[in-house]
Formats: C-alpha cells, sequence, structure tokens
C-alpha cells in the first residue's frame, strides 16, 4: 500500500519539521540566481517590488527567464531526495511507488494521453477561434526552449509531485491514520500555491478552483494506483506542452511557444471543462486500464 510505505521508515514528526525546513532552504537557494540576474537589471529595490508577472517578463528574454525559474525545483528536488535519505532513511522508489519498481508504462501512458489531450485542445481551438492566436514560432528561440523545458520541466513537476503526493501526503497518512485527510490537505494546499501566479490576477480566484480540482485528481489517481506514476507522468505531459505549443501574456510560463493567446480567456470555462470533462474521461480510462477497485477503502480507508 502506497501511503503505508512512510510507516516503514523513520517517521517521527520532528523529522517532517525538519525536512519541510531543509526543502523550504534549497528552495531559496536556487532562487538565488534568478534574484541576483533580476537585480542585476533592474536594481534590489525594484526586484523586491516585482510581481511574479513582472518576475517573469523583466528579463526580456523568456528562455533564460524559464531557465532561471525552473532552476529553483532543481534545488527543491535535491533537497528533498537529501531528506528522504538521510532524515527518514526511506528510498525514492518507496516515496514514488508501492510497486517493486517505478512502472514507466504507466508515466509514459498517462505523460502521451494528456499530451494528445492538449494538442488536440489547443489544434481545435486554433482552427474554430484563429482570431484568438497569433503564430509565435521562431525556429532558433523555439529549439532553446525545447531543450530547455524537456530537460527541466519534468524536474518542475517531478518535485511538485514528490512533494504533495508523495512526502506530503506519506506524512500525513502517517499522523492521520486515514487517507481522505491527507487526499484534501495536499489537493487544497497544491491548489492554493498558484495563488501568486499571473493567471489569478488575471481570471480571478475563481481559477483556483481548477488548482484545487488538480490536486485532487492528482491525488486520487495515486491513491487508487497506489503509486505516484500516472500522477508524475500527467503534470509533466501538461506542462511541457503547453510550454511548448502556447503561452500568453499573462501566464506564469511566458515562453517561446508556437502559439500566443491574444483573447481574453473565458474564466468559467477555463476552470470548468477540465472539471466535467477531461478529469472524468481519463478516471474512467485508467480505472478501466489498471482495472482500479476497492475506490472507498482506498480513498477513504484506515491506514493500518
Amino acid at each position: 500500500m502506497y501511503i503505508e510505505n512512510a510507516l516503514k521508515v523513520k517517521n517521527d514528526l520532528w523529522r517532517y519539521i525538519i525536512g519541510f525546513i531543509i526543502i523550504f532552504i534549497f528552495t531559496q537557494l536556487g532562487s538565488i540566481p534568478f534574484v541576483i540576474a533580476i537585480s542585476s537589471k533592474v536594481g534590489l529595490q525594484v526586484a523586491s517590488n516585482l510581481d511574479q508577472l513582472g518576475m517573469m517578463t523583466v528579463l526580456e528574454d523568456s528562455n533564460l527567464t524559464l531557465f532561471y525559474f525552473l532552476l529553483t525545483f532543481v534545488f527543491g528536488l535535491l533537497g528533498l531526495f537529501l531528506v528522504v535519505k538521510f532524515i527518514h532513511k526511506q528510498t525514492f522508489l518507496s516515496l514514488t511507488t508501492s510497486r517493486s519498481k517505478v512502472d514507466l508504462d504507466r508515466l509514459a501512458t498517462s505523460f502521451i494521453c494528456i499530451s494528445l489531450i492538449t494538442f488536440l485542445y489547443t489544434a481545435i481551438n486554433y482552427f474554430i477561434f484563429p482570431e484568438d492566436f497569433i503564430v509565435n514560432f521562431d525556429l532558433s528561440s523555439f529549439i532553446i526552449l525545447f531543450f530547455i523545458a524537456v530537460v527541466f520541466i519534468p524536474i518542475q513537476t517531478s518535485m511538485e509531485e514528490y512533494m504533495f503526493r508523495g512526502y506530503l501526503m506519506q506524512g500525513l497518512g502517517v499522523f492521520t491514520r486515514n487517507k481522505w485527510l491527507p487526499l484534501i490537505i495536499t489537493s487544497f494546499s497544491f491548489g492554493f500555491l498558484h495563488f501568486w501566479n499571473p493567471e489569478i490576477t488575471k481570471l480571478g480566484p475563481i481559477i483556483l478552483i481548477y488548482y484545487v480540482a488538480t490536486g485532487l485528481f492528482l491525488g486520487i489517481i495515486t491513491l487508487m494506483d497506489e503509486g505516484m506514476e500516472l500522477a508524475l507522468g500527467f503534470h509533466a505531459g501538461n506542462n511541457l506542452i503547453i510550454a511548448l505549443l502556447v503561452t500568453a501574456d499573462w501566464t506564469v510560463f511566458q515562453t517561446n511557444s508556437v502559439l500566443k493567446y491574444i483573447s481574453d480567456p473565458d474564466v468559467l470555462y477555463s476552470t470548468l471543462f477540465p472539471l466535467l470533462f477531461i478529469y472524468p474521461i481519463l478516471l474512467i480510462y485508467f480505472s478501466k486500464k489498471y482495472k482500479w477497485v476497492n475506490w472507498r477503502e482506498k480513498l477513504f480507508g484506515k491506514v493500518k
């Protein structure tokens, strides 16, 4: 059982407190190059007053900005790895899955599913509403973006998954001795982590429903599948394809993507479409493919 993996390692409360502190410190260390670059550009005083959208545009080179931004997650993931290995004496395998090895087929299946959905969704919108987009493609800039995105975006998404669906969910399971509370807490904390994203300023707080629902979806497939492989693949595929395919002036990822969205977004549609169509379809598909049973026990049962 996935959450029960944490019962087999050193799981004292003080270890989790120290662990979160160490991970936070490593994450802050990873942000130092970005802060230095921004401060060198506009000065320390101006840099300290920038919001996230300002930080993502001030360097005037989206590829360089993306690299600095994603570097933070490299340090964060390193800190998480050290905490798991040396503070909890836990293997990364048991943080990832309840299986004897990481199921790369599951990871690839989830990655391909959401990548195809995102590509088709964007293509359909482009052909139906071409006036909402401009072609943003520049070969030399896109090639640089491609290599940065392929290397670093899976690290960024893995850091978030290992933090929320792994370390936090397993840790909460140890102390609450149930599964539903870790699922709820990690979903809301994941959602509200995006509160400072530029999308919130543009679309309003209602878009937080989408982020919380995404966290809930990722938590459900992790608990039902007894491992993080599907969540890892989904998150990586979603962020990677979006970064390469389409950007907008109000998104956290300002990239040299193929397309740029220039219209005002429909916040209700952006919020409800994944919740009512994409996530239910994927849940049904995954449940049939991997023969999920005992939903009540896996989502609401006790951690024994």
